[in-house]
């Protein structure tokens, strides 16, 4: 059973950067037919696909393109993102989702909130 946890502080001030991990288990991160993803839902809004990992190549949302950055650590099996410049509205749960051809798995999500 492949499980995701994300990790990563709760409250960042305006202007900084956002850092986010996510950690799996039972499966690969190099697993290539995979897409590795960052997905938010701000407060009161639906979905939002920041980015993801896919057979190793990188893909980012246009309208977040300029601030996003997504990476990996296989020798962890983790995956990591960092979205710069935040302002109170970054604020969001942030979901780490895997794709694959017989569905998707979720992370549980994490509040971050942007405040000085």
């Amino acid at each position: 059973q492949v499980q995701l946890q994300e990790s990563g502080p709760g409250l960042v001030k305006p202007s900084q950067t956002l850092s986010l991990t996510c950690t799996v288990s039972g499966d690969s991160i190099t697993t290539s037919y995979y897409g590795w993803n960052w997905i938010r839902q701000p407060p009161g809004k639906g979905l939002e696909w920041m980015g993801g990992i896919y057979s190793g190549s990188t893909a980012y949302s246009p309208s977040l393109k300029s601030r996003t950055s997504i990476s990996t650590d296989t020798s962890k099996n983790q995956f990591s993102l960092q979205l710069s410049s935040v302002t109170p509205e970054d604020t969001a749960i942030y979901y780490c989702n895997l794709r694959t051809p017989y569905g998707d798995y979720w992370g549980q999500g994490t509040q971050v909130t942007v405040s000085s």
